[in-house]
Parts: C-alpha cells; sequence; structure tokens
C-alpha cells in the first residue's frame, strides 16, 4: 500500500510541478515578483493621477506578460516560435490599451493615449523580466518613471510664448 501511494504521489510530482529544481523555483519566483512589482510602480504613478489604468492593471499586465515567455521557456520552445509569442504579446496588449483611449466630440481632445502607452510598455516590461533581463526592465521601468514624473512640467510646443493670429498681424 506505501508503494502504491508513493508511486502515486511521484506520478503527481511529475505531471504537476514544472518547477523541478530550487534554482528554477527561485527563478520562476523572482521573475513573477520583480514584473508584478515594476508594474506596480508605473501603475501607482499613473493611478496617482486619477487614470482609469492603475496599479492593479499594470501589475497584471507585467505579471501576464512575464508569464506568456516564461511558459515556453520552460517548455523549451525555440527562439523563433518565442519571436511569434512576443508578436501575439504585443497586438494584444495594444488592443487592451486601445481601450483605455477616449475620444471627446471634438477631435482635438484625445485621452488616455499616454496610460495606452504606459500599459504597453508595461507589457514589454513584463516580458523583459520574464526572459531574466532584470536589470534592463529596472532600467526602463525607472526611465518609464522620470518621463511620466517630469515631463508633464515641461511646456508642449512653446507654450508660454505669446500668439498672434494672423489677423492680428495685418
Amino acid at each position: 500500500m506505501a508503494d502504491w501511494l508513493s508511486e502515486i504521489g511521484r506520478a503527481v510530482g511529475d505531471d504537476y510541478s514544472d518547477l523541478a529544481t530550487v534554482r528554477s523555483a527561485t527563478q520562476v519566483v523572482v521573475r513573477l515578483l520583480l514584473a508584478a512589482a515594476v508594474g506596480g510602480v508605473l501603475g501607482y504613478e499613473r493611478e496617482r493621477h486619477g487614470k482609469a489604468a492603475g496599479m492593479r492593471t499594470h501589475m497584471l499586465v507585467a505579471i501576464g506578460a512575464a508569464l506568456f515567455v516564461l511558459a515556453p521557456q520552460q517548455a523549451g520552445m525555440t527562439i523563433v516560435d518565442m519571436s511569434r509569442v512576443l508578436q501575439g504579446i504585443a497586438v494584444g496588449v495594444g488592443f487592451l490599451g486601445a481601450g483605455t483611449i477616449l475620444k471627446a466630440r471634438d477631435e482635438a481632445h484625445i485621452h488616455g493615449l499616454t496610460t495606452a502607452a504606459g500599459v504597453w510598455l508595461t507589457a514589454a516590461i513584463g516580458v523583459t523580466v520574464g526572459l531574466g533581463r532584470e536589470v534592463t526592465a529596472l532600467l526602463a521601468t525607472g526611465l518609464a518613471v522620470v518621463i511620466l514624473a517630469l515631463l508633464p512640467h515641461v511646456p508642449a510646443n512653446g507654450a508660454g510664448r505669446k500668439h498672434t493670429s494672423p489677423a492680428a498681424k495685418s
């Protein structure tokens, strides 16, 4: 009876344990936690400014993107096949980001482009983490935070200069 139960335990373990070593389990845990963290940083910045796609959304996008590359890596997918996965992520997250874009009646007022770009970037950073390029992901996250935090304070298109209409010149 004990041998039979032991055999069942081994069979279940073989079938349901894709993290057979402490090393592989550690890599997956660290990568998923890091993806959640960098997604959370980007999402927190968006949430702080009252945007619809906030911390939870960005965290889930980053974890999902990391998982989309982690699982195929573990299964031994070739780089050619992985490139198709990456293409699918980029397109799929593009559609998700499109849902954050709102156009007002006036075509000059479009809202959500930065949030959509942030969701797309978050997915790219999640992929980067999933591929084991953690330092690159951290650098990209830092750059994104700097852009989101500092660039809103830079005048766009020469704002602050006095503009005169053509009628005023004549």
